[in-house]
């Protein structure tokens, strides 16, 4: 198995004045998973079409599996998109057989939490019944490199784990992974993260590397209500971690100011930063 399985080298998009991903360079190994992260926007499920050959380049190159993506490469790859590529008016059983038809492989067997649906219609199945369904046909063709976006959105976190659990015994035979994902203890899971910007890879590697030098503070109140309000009305990136009120890119002696001045009762104190504030604070620069 080559050292590589999916590589982008350069690549642009444009859809007419838009510019969606510009000059990025990544690659995905045997065994690895890597988390591609980033908001809404920021050109992640562009890469993602790019590297699985459903959308051309502008300019820069694709490689899967060692070349283009071929017809004949894809079939070895493993795709769960947003909308999960079920069809909803077809029951589990008939999905399951027209991907097999397809890949010309045999009908997978349900697993046995999804046994119940098998005649059931997809489009009335609970949304992670869906989702798992969906980890099925990817994975029925024994694919070496698995491509998910979203794959866990809008499912409860017991299932998150199962799907979690289900991505790292792929990766553990060798398969290849690249994810997308909101969730930051998803995030954690990754061997590598990739965090993109405005359609720019701007940072990879560990969680620590994307943090870097990102400044960050904990106000603590007996009136985090307030708090929040006054912080979030000036301006400041402010967040909630339950009753504690945090402020990426902080600027200390500016907090203490502004809750000074509204004649409110603080202790702020530095904190290390979170990847979560690190995302807050690229889409502050974005948006100025």
């Amino acid at each position: 198995m080559s050292d590589v399985l999916l590589r982008a080298a350069s690549v642009t998009r444009r859809f007419g004045d838009l510019t969606a991903v510009s000059d990025v360079s990544m690659q995905v190994g045997p065994g690895e998973v890597v988390g591609l992260l980033g908001a809404n926007g920021a050109g992640k499920t562009t890469l993602m079409r790019m590297l699985l050959g459903l959308l051309g380049t502008t300019s820069g190159t694709v490689e899967v599996l060692g070349g283009p993506p071929t017809r004949e490469r894809r079939r070895r790859l493993g795709y769960v998109p947003q909308n999960l590529g079920l069809y909803p008016d077809l029951t589990a059983t008939e999905n399951m057989r027209f991907a097999a038809d397809s890949y010309r492989t045999p009908v997978p067997n349900l697993p046995a939490d999804l046994a119940r649906y098998a005649g059931s219609l997809v489009g009335e199945l609970p949304l992670g019944a869906q989702r798992k369904l969906a980890f099925v046909i990817a994975l029925s063709h024994d694919p070496e490199v698995l491509l998910l976006d979203e794959p866990t959105s809008g499912v409860d976190a017991l299932s998150r784990s199962a799907l979690w659990d289900t991505i790292r015994e792929q990766s553990a035979d060798g398969t290849g992974v690249l994810v997308t994902t909101h969730y930051m203890q998803e995030a954690q899971q990754c061997d590598r993260l990739l965090l993109m910007s405005d359609g720019q890879l701007v940072g990879q590697g560990s969680e620590a590397d994307l943090i870097g030098a990102t400044a960050a503070a904990a106000v603590r109140t007996d009136d985090w209500a307030a708090v929040f309000g006054v912080l979030n009305g000036a301006g400041v990136p402010v967040i909630l971690d339950g009753r504690d009120v945090r402020v990426a890119d902080a600027d200390l002696d500016e907090v203490r100011r502004i809750l000074a001045g509204a004649g409110l009762a603080a202790t702020v104190e530095p904190v290390p930063a979170t990847l979560e504030e690190r995302m807050l604070t690229l889409a502050r620069a974005k948006a100025r």
